[in-house]
């Protein structure tokens, strides 16, 4: 079963390009924008139509799918010249899937219900593998009427679509998430340096650990690249280092401690500043292994 809904796509990164295709896959009638014209090239041959600004793509569109880098840039697309409301209609829903700070998400959703335009924030987790595969994890804040109205559009793109509160609160869960991840990146980086420094057989270790409490996707996924010290792109360094921010923010705002989470964004500043940013994350074991004397 196909869904001709026209739906506007907002950003063609490594993410939303995967994304835009899977919608189109799915029989609904795409028009993109990005800020850098051609960067998706291959988006044409299966029907995703090019717009030369956010308000054009957003003219015919029922729904308006953004996926960009940070709060500033979803302001801009949605608000700024050009932007997605000069061109939408009313009762046009927006579907933000960007990481950004929740208070970015009341802000937006409200001076959209101003102009007659809804929103869901629906941030993914996954990684360029899930968005290829469309078997991203998405957490939606929202009305549940919007939820549901936008559920078909979420189910082209993840696998796994969590309607977890209000609007604002699949910020809040993404930065819950980017947290978890933060140790559990720091923990396997540290458990492959150790391997590497006893003297063992650090690829019978993984699939050792796999068997046991310590496994999980990290381990599974990313563990090999940090023994090669290799880190083919998945998810950026430093846009993690932006959700790590925006988690440590939140933190602060409610009175959370959250001292691993402190240390991985210091580490991860370091690498960003030697020039690792547009690594994949898993280049966090770079950190562990100079600090252990190990090329990094």
């Amino acid at each position: 079963m196909t869904d001709s809904t026209p739906v506007a796509f907002l950003g063609l990164g490594t993410m939303g390009a995967a994304m835009a295709a899977n919608l189109a896959r799915a029989g609904f009638a795409v028009t993109a924008w990005n800020r850098t014209p051609g960067r998706a090239p291959g988006l044409g041959a299966i029907g995703v139509t090019s717009a030369a600004t956010p308000a054009d793509a957003a003219a015919t569109a029922e729904i308006v799918v953004v996926c960009v880098s940070d709060t500033p840039d979803v302001e801009a697309i949605l608000f700024g010249e050009d932007g997605a409301v000069e061109g939408a209609r009313e009762g046009t829903l927006v579907i933000d899937c960007s990481t950004i700070a929740p208070s970015g998400s009341w802000d937006f959703a409200a001076r959209l219900r101003q102009r007659g335009l809804t929103m869901i924030d629906a941030p993914v987790s996954g990684g360029s593998e899930g968005a290829r595969n469309a078997t991203l994890t998405i957490f939606v804040g929202g009305e549940a009427e919007d939820v549901e109205r936008g559920r078909p559009v979420l189910e082209a793109m993840g696998r796994t679509i969590t309607h977890v509160g209000p609007i604002g609160a699949g910020q809040a869960v993404k930065a819950v998430n980017q947290v978890i991840l933060a140790g559990t990146y720091l923990g396997v980086a540290e458990g492959i340096v150790l391997a590497i420094k006893a003297g063992l057989d650090v690829e019978q270790v993984i699939g050792a650990l796999g068997g046991g409490a310590a496994q999980s996707w990290v381990l599974a996924n990313r563990a090999g690249r940090m023994l090669d010290n290799d880190y083919p792109l998945g998810f950026k360094l430093a846009l993690h280092r932006k959700d790590l921010a925006i988690a440590l923010d939140l933190a602060a705002r409610v009175g959370a401690s959250l001292p691993v989470s402190a240390l991985a964004a210091q580490l991860e500043t370091g690498l960003i500043a030697q020039g690792h940013g547009d690594d994949d994350m898993s280049a966090l074991a770079r950190a562990i292994r100079a600090l252990s004397g190990l090329e990094a």
